[in-house]
């Protein structure tokens, strides 16, 4: 139970300023009421919808084989089934966001859906495939996906000033954060030069925590194993820290960022903050509390995408305060302490991008196969 008896711990999340979003959701759990549900009782905020969490419901929800059979009889691809399915679901569950996205005057209440993951580093590619699922889903509330690459830089800034909201993922680094962060507020200036407004363009730039401790927990195993006790005892310390320590950085480097002058200008136009969103937080070692990177994380301006049993473990026995600064004040130390074990985050950002991408594509090429199965 949390700290604060009966109250709903995902509730108080939200009175702390900290929104949610369900990564992840089916058919079923979209026309039988629990994504109703979850936002009438829990103040679930917003949905993220990927290859691989789609790629489990389609195996597993039972919703969907009609929708494929129709398809399969039209003799259509397993892409273009895919492709149907899921713009479906995100209507479906935009639909059923609106009143919270109109209450909020456009805040609250987003719908995210990724491109395919095979255009990650073809900028033009991405803008056109971006567009086109944008107009297919056609809601206001919609937020198309763009992994965070050098390529999708650019194309970032145009999905943006043509006034498509965007959901930078595949984040690892504090500066190919920034980077997107300045793409972001050049998109929002190129709209108001065309004398277009920006009040209602959203963007969201996710951190995908866990998949950093765990890479680097991996590097500092090895220390531990193979060094003299003093650098093994640093190492051991150090575990499970830095996706903390990088999540402090970027939520400074965001205060930083929206208190210049130059964001002022837009702010004055009613443009929203790129709000930091942390994702990958269920955790990956068992030693880890399950709600680790929920409790760690919560401060002003943030998003939490957790899937639904780390939704379902915060709300039975979440403990919600702000701690957001605390991961911000210790994060120097922590970065400190990983460089004196030549730990280098930056090759280690590189490589989990490259393995992220990777681990788009492999879920995504299983779900058009487990597509072409099901008519086989």
């Amino acid at each position: 139970m949390n700290q604060t008896g009966n109250e709903n711990s995902l509730v108080l999340l939200r009175e702390l300023g900290q929104s949610i979003w369900l990564d992840g959701i089916d058919r079923q759990q979209l026309m039988g009421g629990t994504l109703e549900h979850l936002i009438e009782v829990d103040g679930l905020a917003g949905l993220s919808i990927n290859p691989a969490t789609f790629e489990k419901a389609i195996a597993q929800d039972s919703y969907y084989q009609a929708a494929i059979d129709k398809e399969a009889g039209a003799g259509s691809s397993a892409h273009e089934v895919y492709e149907r399915l899921i713009v479906e679901d995100a209507r479906l569950a935009a639909d059923r966001f609106q009143p919270l996205y109109r209450q909020t005057e456009g805040r609250e209440g987003l719908v995210s859906l990724e491109i395919s993951p095979l255009l990650a580093h073809d900028t033009e590619a991405t803008v056109k495939e971006a567009s086109r699922l944008w107009q297919a889903v056609e809601r206001p509330n919609a937020m198309i996906a763009v992994p965070g690459t050098k390529a999708g830089l650019p194309a970032i800034e145009q999905l943006i000033s043509e006034g498509i909201n965007v959901n930078v993922t595949l984040l690892f680094s504090v500066g190919r954060y920034l980077e997107m962060a300045h793409a972001y507020r050049a998109g929002l200036e190129k709209r108001l030069a065309r004398g277009q407004s920006i009040n209602r363009v959203a963007s969201v730039a996710s951190f995908f925590l866990g998949r950093i401790d765990l890479k680097v927990d991996q590097l500092l195993d090895e220390i531990a194993r193979e060094s003299d006790s003093r650098r093994a005892d640093i190492a051991r310390g150090l575990r499970g820290k830095a996706a903390l320590a990088s999540a402090g950085f970027a939520y400074e480097r965001f205060e930083e960022f929206y208190g210049q002058p130059r964001w002022e200008q837009l702010a004055e136009r009613e443009g929203r903050k790129q709000r930091l969103l942390w994702t990958s937080t269920s955790t990956k070692d068992p030693f880890y509390s399950d709600t680790k990177y929920v409790d760690s994380l919560i401060g002003l301006e943030t998003i939490n995408a957790m899937p639904m049993a780390t939704l379902e473990a915060y709300r039975e026995h979440g403990q919600p305060d702000i701690r957001i600064w605390t991961a911000v004040h210790e994060a120097s130390n922590i970065m400190h302490q990983l460089a004196e074990l030549k730990i280098d985050l930056r090759i280690v950002d590189e490589n989990l991008e490259e393995e992220g991408i990777a681990q788009f594509i492999e879920p995504y090429n299983q779900l058009l196969a487990a597509l072409q199965q099901r008519w086989n």
